[in-house]
């Protein structure tokens, strides 16, 4: 099958391309390497360094005839959108309208779509399902819901099938640490080198660390599955970052010196997720948890 993947020179993209070549699938990747990087890139994948808002990915769909598009590229960093949200708004909501254009035009038969659940439903007290309010409190999060809501239009209007994909927190190898969900790649560089650590919140802020593996898996079980429905992709565990910066120190070995500040514009106390829809419906659950995930990135950050 002929699949587009954009922002498949990132961290979920990357992974998710590899395995989808695994599988046997020709894969095209559109990306501008605004925080991808070139050596993620499969060998196996048709790479064009292009921009996702750009008129000219038109091209790209002509040559590789894409009848399956994974959305993932995006502006990701909560606290940039709020200090340049016309920037993030080019990315997220300009960049996605395009591929929607596009993916019609071009005869897609399905859009899957990497939203994040970590920043739309804003503080969740209580895990959050699918259909609780929204209510983000950053321009990320707007733009986010903002793309969500054209996929269903174009979907109403076009018969496009879709699937969404609300992400918690996500972490593994090949993480950049930008942006809160890098915390674990942040911690692991500090730590590891005997630097100071800053933790925001006072150590109490609450969040949901998904593994990439199971992410990937999660986006692949869309193929098949998912119809016209968005899904949490999480753990449902909740994880402050006192305990997250604990278990790293465990894994290294090491304890470095660390410090308390305020939690930053656009941060959330408290943000888990329910995903009992997505185990019904994609028949996925994730199968890695927060101690085997962070040796398996710590295995990898040791290479680098």
């Amino acid at each position: 099958m002929n699949i587009l993947v954009t922002g498949g020179a990132g961290f979920i993209g990357s992974h998710l391309v590899d395995r989808l070549s695994a599988l046997g699938h020709e894969v095209s990747i559109l990306d501008n390497l605004s925080t991808g990087k070139k050596e993620n890139v499969n060998p196996r994948a048709h790479f064009y360094e292009m921009d996702i808002a750009d008129e000219s990915i038109s091209q790209v769909f002509e040559k590789q005839n894409p009848v399956m598009v994974f959305h993932l590229a995006a502006q990701i960093d909560v606290r940039k959108s709020v200090e340049e949200p016309l920037y993030d708004a080019r990315s997220n909501i300009m960049g996605t309208i395009n591929l929607l254009t596009k993916s019609i035009l071009y005869g897609v038969r399905k859009f899957i779509f990497s939203s994040s659940g970590g920043v739309i439903y804003g503080e969740t007290p209580e895990p959050a399902k699918e259909e609780t309010p929204a209510k983000p409190i950053s321009p990320y999060g707007v733009a986010k819901l903002a793309g969500e809501g054209y996929i269903n239009c174009f979907a109403e209007w076009k018969a496009l099938d879709f699937t969404i994909l609300r992400y918690a927190n996500v972490y593994g190898p090949r993480q950049d640490p930008k942006g809160e969900a890098g915390v674990v790649s942040i911690f692991m560089g500090q730590i590891a080198h005997g630097e100071k650590s800053i933790l925001f919140g006072d150590g109490k802020l609450e969040r949901d660390y998904i593994f990439i593996d199971d992410v990937v898996q999660a986006n692949i079980a869309c193929i098949e599955r998912g119809s016209l429905g968005t899904y949490n992709i999480g753990t449902g565990i909740a994880t402050s970052v006192e305990i997250l910066y604990g278990k790293i120190c465990e894994v290294i070995n090491k304890q470095n010196e660390k410090t308390y500040l305020p939690k930053r514009a656009g941060e959330l106390d408290r943000n888990i997720l329910n995903i009992k829809r997505a185990a019904r419906k994609l028949n996925w659950k994730p199968t890695i948890n927060l101690k085997e995930g962070l040796l398996r990135t710590y295995e990898w950050f040791k290479q680098q």
